[in-house]
């Protein structure tokens, strides 16, 4: 693994590594960003004492801002939501399905700005803290007309449930640490002067524990927990085709004067500002997606395990 450009890795020990996200001004996540994160990944993949990983930032304000939206309008090969035939896994939700899965435990210690992809990033770490008055979480895609690609309609509901699932996603609105904790966003908000302190020690008892066990708690809560990488791929391809489009790129432009890709504003006031702008209504992009009723044989029982800890 080459030395990366968007984060430090501090090895604080063999079981424990801490990854500090860079990327000013605002620690967007583009192209390098995410083929860094995957030579990370590999890294702790082949690991045999890696037991826990802390992600944190080194921007007070921004944990991960959003996708670069630049990147997408000017079409980078990578970026580019849409695929093309032979299709692949588009890099950011392979990143993502790897970050699920990896052996270690993963920690997001959140302050500042988590929103759309950087939201995506968190809920899909496997423990969140935030910083009571520093942290903002939230999914703002429904205000530039589209859904969120990474995955949260799959991963949210598990967390919080789905009515509140719905309103993260339908709002578009930002979350603050206070309310993400009490919606289970995220597991505890912490007095910002606090957070480090709190997140070090739990992370180091965490990492002094048999690392074999470790591993075998986190398989069988995934086995629980996680939903079919097919289904996340559905959310891909219909985020895909509105970014890819003039519509989308006008409501994009739109939002750009509020500060949209800068530190300028919050999500509540782009989606405010977007909404403004009413676009003609889209078809939907999903690609052959069929609800549970239509993958299910005919008959069968409800699924106890889909929505797993399903409290609103």
């Amino acid at each position: 693994m080459t030395t990366p450009t968007r984060f430090t890795l501090t090895e604080s020990s063999a079981s424990l590594w801490r990854v500090t996200f860079s990327n000013p001004p605002l620690n967007l996540i583009d192209t390098v960003m995410i083929s860094e994160l995957d030579a990370l990944f590999s890294r702790i993949e082949s690991s045999d004492t890696v037991a826990v990983v802390v992600f944190d930032s080194a921007d007070p304000d921004f944990f991960l801002a959003h996708i670069d939206i630049v990147e997408i309008a000017n079409g980078d090969a990578e970026a580019r939501p849409a695929g093309t035939p032979p299709r692949q896994p588009h890099p950011w939700l392979s990143s993502l399905a790897r970050l699920n899965t990896l052996p270690a435990v993963t920690i997001s210690s959140i302050r500042g700005r988590a929103r759309g992809a950087g939201s995506e990033f968190v809920i899909a770490t496997d423990l969140r803290f935030a910083s009571r008055e520093k942290a903002v979480l939230g999914q703002f895609e429904i205000g530039v007309g589209a859904i969120p690609g990474g995955g949260p309609a799959s991963r949210l509901p598990a967390l919080v449930g789905r009515g509140r699932a719905f309103e993260i996603l339908f709002g578009g609105c930002d979350f603050d640490g206070d309310l993400a904790e009490r919606y289970g966003y995220v597991n505890r908000a912490l007095p910002d002067a606090e957070l480090d302190g709190f997140v070090d020690a739990f992370a180091n008892r965490v990492s002094k524990f048999d690392i074999q066990t470790i591993r075998d708690i986190k398989r069988f809560v995934n086995l629980a927990t996680l939903r079919p990488d097919a289904e996340l791929a559905g959310q891909m391809d219909a985020f895909g085709p509105p970014c890819a489009d003039q519509q989308w790129a006008t409501r994009s432009n739109s939002c750009l004067p509020q500060g949209f890709n800068s530190a300028a504003t919050s999500s509540t006031t782009l989606v405010s500002g977007s909404a403004s702008y009413r676009a003609p209504r889209r078809t939907s992009h999903l690609n052959g997606f069929r609800p549970r009723a239509a993958r299910e044989p005919p008959g069968a029982p409800p699924n106890a395990n889909h929505y797993p800890n399903n409290a609103n």
